[in-house]
């Protein structure tokens, strides 16, 4: 679908996923999961050296807004991207803040 087919419903779920990613930590919690791998809250949060509870904290907002999705398997949850074209959205702000 080209961006001027989107319709208002599309365009209001892509603000909203745009919004969601707007931060920080939820930009840095994509970029740990741009490489396609599952990984569960402890592994993102070791990685970022974040809090845990901060880091389930944005994971649900990115849960909640589409941007990721999670599998429960045992007493782990695994995070991953929940659309593959999120690493362009991510690689083109990087582009964007090279100086």
């Amino acid at each position: 679908m080209e961006f001027n087919e989107l319709t208002p419903e599309n365009l209001e779920r892509a603000a909203s996923m745009l919004k969601a990613i707007a931060h920080p930590i939820r930009i840095s919690i994509v970029g740990c999961l741009e490489d396609g791998k599952r990984r569960t809250v402890t592994e993102i949060h070791k990685h970022l050296r974040l809090e845990q509870s901060t880091t389930s904290h944005h994971l649900g907002i990115l849960k909640d807004r589409d941007v990721l999705s999670s599998k429960r398997e045992g007493k782990n949850t695994w995070y991953f991207l929940k659309h593959e074209n999120l690493k362009t959205v991510l690689n083109c702000v990087s582009n964007c803040c090279e100086k």
